[in-house]
């Protein structure tokens, strides 16, 4: 009996301990949720502002946000601003997921599976109030992972590419990863999203573009599904089931009257 009930003591003991421990972690976890969805927002914020070519002021990545950068929230099928929606507090991955406000695209050259009916644009603003970059996010399948990035386009044209940031991916260290590579990204500044057609001709070559071509950026070495990707992502988010009817619309009556 003795025996029996030592042993039965230790069980107790053990899942005490547990349940404590099990108490303290899910505790903790709610605890630091909101500390984790601010740190999550502003790393966000801060790589929407290095695309838009703005440098941190003061290190208050929030304010100098605020100052500069307006979202808003795109109808994909019509390409007007939905103004029914709050664009601080659309999330655009969550509605791509639920089937009530979303769609799979008809050419999924991106392989995204489903595209949300709606879509955030980030409208970036000079001292004078001007929109003088348009900031799309874009994302799509590279070799193992879907990857998320920011393509800047100057407001006066819509097609000269001011930056191609990305800001989270899984690929391969080394690689396809290297999409994050400062000497990358430094390729694609005044590179021409479209064509004179107005057809979508921005590209990641193989091999590496040839001098002087405008359309076309260095492939990454040893990473050419990656490559492909980053090509697919940005030819559907720039076509007619991405932003491709905002800008056309956006040409015609300007951003800054929106």
């Amino acid at each position: 009996m003795a025996k029996n009930e030592t042993f039965g003591k230790t069980v107790a003991v053990v899942l005490g301990l547990c349940l404590v421990c099990s108490l303290v972690v899910s505790g903790t976890a709610v605890a630091l949720k909101p500390t984790q969805i601010q740190n999550k927002l502003q790393d966000k914020q801060k790589f929407i502002l290095e695309a838009a070519g703005i440098a941190v002021e003061g290190g208050d990545i929030a304010a100098t946000y605020g100052k500069y950068v307006e979202p808003r929230v795109v109808d994909f099928a019509s390409g007007s601003f939905n103004s029914s929606i709050d664009a601080v507090t659309f999330d655009q991955r969550k509605a791509a997921r639920d089937p009530e406000s979303s769609q799979e695209p008809a050419n999924d050259i991106a392989s995204i599976s489903r595209r949300a009916d709606n879509g955030l644009v980030y409208l970036v603003k000079d001292a004078s109030g001007d929109v003088d970059t348009l900031i799309l996010p874009v994302h799509g399948y590279g070799l193992w992972s879907i990857m998320y990035g920011f393509l800047a386009l100057d407001a006066d044209d819509l097609n000269t590419i001011k930056a191609m940031v990305y800001y989270e991916q899984g690929e391969t260290p080394g690689l396809g990863a290297e999409v994050e590579n400062p000497k990358w990204k430094a390729l694609w500044p005044n590179k021409q999203a479209f064509d004179a057609n107005g057809e979508i001709a921005i590209e990641v070559v193989k091999g590496g573009a040839k001098p002087g071509d405008i359309h076309g950026v260095d492939g990454l070495s040893g990473a050419t599904l990656t490559s492909n990707g980053v090509t697919n992502s940005l030819q559907f988010w720039l076509g007619a089931e991405g932003y491709g009817p905002f800008i056309a619309k956006a040409r015609q009556g300007g951003l800054n009257n929106g």
